[in-house]
């Protein structure tokens, strides 16, 4: 005859079980020792339930439960009652009853842990090192139950709409994607190396060209890059691409997707989601990924300061910059080490200087910056920022990409220091049009906004051509979730001449194009139906859905900021005779 070690879960048991003989096996959550009669509190995945030993019904469950450590893991036996209304506890499920074990079995003894369980205060490191135990607490539980729950309603809604699961290679070539790769070195190919992918891109398009025509994937994902809290070395996406379809075809899509992925975890969106351009989202929000729970609009203000006097703005201007401004409210009463603070926080943002106008409660208007400005531009700016007495308006100018930066930042830093944001909301919404190109200072040239198989918009093509690459723009769209970026995607390139010209404005010749390239150049000579896609960081989902900053809350094994597994110790070194297999040298001095 087997042992049955579960009859049922602990915490689905309740007063419809009064009678029953059950089995349960768990951990120890808890011991107490309340005047000879213990109450022991056994976990598992489920829940709670109450365990009572009293040496006078059962006094040999009594001394087995007076040794116990906390986290054994125990198995018992014995018929479900009702407890008394003074033990009573209604924050349980399983509040209502409890069980006087017949039967007491030390499955697994636990030693002391290393931390406290409910302790709120267990360091990160403590806690990535005993993951295992980590994982017990209760919060660890409900985020990796949410992302089950997320990631199975992910699914059925791509299978419901005629999607194919499937797997794309790990082991490929490296290609110039902008991360760094992470090389494997190959055993049987002397010299030679394979690179983890950095997203499926290649591959789901050649799935296009091969005629799947509905493609999706859970998809591992690697990049060897600077980590954070929204950052791993490897992450997961949630990767789609559909052939005969173009922009609205592929939004409409996701916008269901992501509306059964919320429903997933309570949440109700309604469709279809807001959309505003590139463009948009830098002048209002200073932000290509903008937090619309809340104001603080940014304003422009380069025409008005360019006809006044103030030299210093007149001159940034003229070298082609910018000059904007917001308006925080109820500030106006800062004493001076206030403003030098918010000055330092603007240069710490980037900005070489900051200016600004307060508008007193009393009804008086003062600034270093007036005697610059005439009657009607001090109006004029009043006007268009809105300004009331107690408020203070701010002013940067540089080029667009900083201005946009410091006040973007800004208005993040105000709308939380204020209290204006509502954790309860959730604003979701599309910003479209993106530039196919964004000049970097670093590399001295125009690099992909996204990446090189992005569609340019066809009507920008005779500027792609021109080398005017700083007004063409791109058929891509990013869907945006409370200011942070869920996923990206575009319509791709499926026409050879288009993606030469593509390259061409990269700065990559033909034989840079055949050598990381080539199999999806080669591919699309045989016959490339129009296609698009979008791929969503799953993690960092997850974690805005469990409201976590770090994604290592929702991932069951993560690195840390070192992309080092403490727990594990990886990534080790590798002996002698496996250097030597992979045909390589160390040249680390120990």
């Amino acid at each position: 005859m087997k042992t049955v070690l579960k009859s049922h879960n602990c915490g689905e048991l309740s007063a419809k079980n009064i009678g029953e003989e059950v089995t349960l096996s768990g951990w120890v959550a808890c011991v107490r020792d309340l005047g000879g009669i213990i109450f022991l509190e056994l976990r598992d995945r489920s829940g709670f339930f109450q365990l009572v030993a009293d040496p006078q019904i059962n006094p040999d469950i009594h001394a087995v439960f007076s040794k116990l450590k906390t986290e054994s893991v125990i198995n018992i036996k014995g018929k479900v009652s009702k407890r008394p209304d003074e033990t009573y506890n209604p924050k349980l499920a399983t509040g209502e009853v409890e069980v006087y074990p017949t039967y007491a079995q030390v499955l697994s003894e636990a030693e002391t842990l290393p931390f406290v369980l409910d302790d709120e205060n267990v360091s990160e490191d403590v806690r990535l090192k005993y993951r295992y135990l980590d994982l017990r607490r209760e919060f660890m539980l409900h985020n990796l139950t949410l992302r089950h729950k997320v990631v199975t309603a992910m699914r059925e809604y791509l299978n419901g709409q005629d999607f194919l699961e499937v797997e794309t290679p790990i082991l490929n070539k490296t290609t110039p994607e902008g991360a760094r790769d992470y090389l494997v070195p190959s055993r049987v190919q002397e010299g030679k190396f394979y690179a983890l992918p950095q997203s499926p891109q290649i591959f789901k398009q050649l799935l296009m060209v091969g005629g799947i025509e509905r493609y999706y994937q859970i998809a591992k994902c690697f990049r060897d890059e600077d980590l954070r809290a929204d950052r791993q070395p490897e992450f997961t996406q949630v990767d789609l691409e559909m052939s005969f379809v173009n922009q609205d075809n592929v939004i409409s899509m996701v916008e269901g997707l992501v509306q059964a992925a919320f429903k997933a975890a309570g949440v109700e969106v309604q469709l279809p989601l807001k959309r505003i351009t590139w463009q948009e989202a830098m002048d209002r929000f200073g932000s290509d990924k903008p937090d619309t729970r809340f104001g603080l609009e940014l304003f422009n203000v380069t025409d008005i300061m360019e006809a006044s006097t103030f030299q210093a703005f007149k001159d940034v201007i003229a070298a082609g910059g910018t000059v904007r401004a917001i308006k925080i409210p109820g500030i106006a009463g800062y004493s001076r080490k206030d403003m030098d603070d918010v000055r330092n926080l603007a240069i710490s943002f980037g900005a070489k200087g900051l200016a600004w106008i307060t508008y007193m409660e009393t009804g008086e208007v003062k600034s270093p910056v007036l005697k610059f400005l005439n009657e009607e531009q001090i109006k004029e700016i009043q006007t268009r920022a809105g300004a009331q007495n107690g408020d203070i308006v701010f002013f940067v100018a540089d080029k667009p990409k900083v201005v946009f930066d410091v006040l973007g930042r800004f208005r993040l830093y105000f709308g939380k220091k204020l209290n204006m944001i509502n954790p309860d909301d959730h604003a979701l919404l599309w910003v479209v049009d993106f530039p196919m190109f964004e000049w970097s200072d670093e590399e001295g040239r125009y690099m992909a906004m996204h990446h090189p198989f992005t569609s340019p918009n066809l009507d920008d093509m005779d500027k792609l051509k021109s080398g005017d690459l700083g007004n063409v723009k791109s058929i891509a769209y990013d869907i945006v979730y409370n200011g942070t970026e869920l996923g990206g995607g575009s319509v791709r390139i499926h026409s050879p001449e288009v993606q030469k010209e593509v390259f061409k404005a990269l700065g990559l010749d033909d034989a840079t194009v055949q050598e990381k390239f080539g199999f999806l150049v080669n591919a699309f000579r045989y016959g490339t139906p129009p296609h698009a896609g979008l791929a969503i960081g799953l993690d960092r989902l997850i974690a805005l859905l469990c409201r976590t900053d770090s994604i290592r809350d929702v991932i069951a094994f993560p690195k840390n900021s070192g992309a080092k597994c403490l727990m594990s110790d990886a990534p080790g070194e590798a002996t002698l005779q496996q250097l030597r297999e992979l045909h390589l040298k160390s040249t680390v001095k120990k």
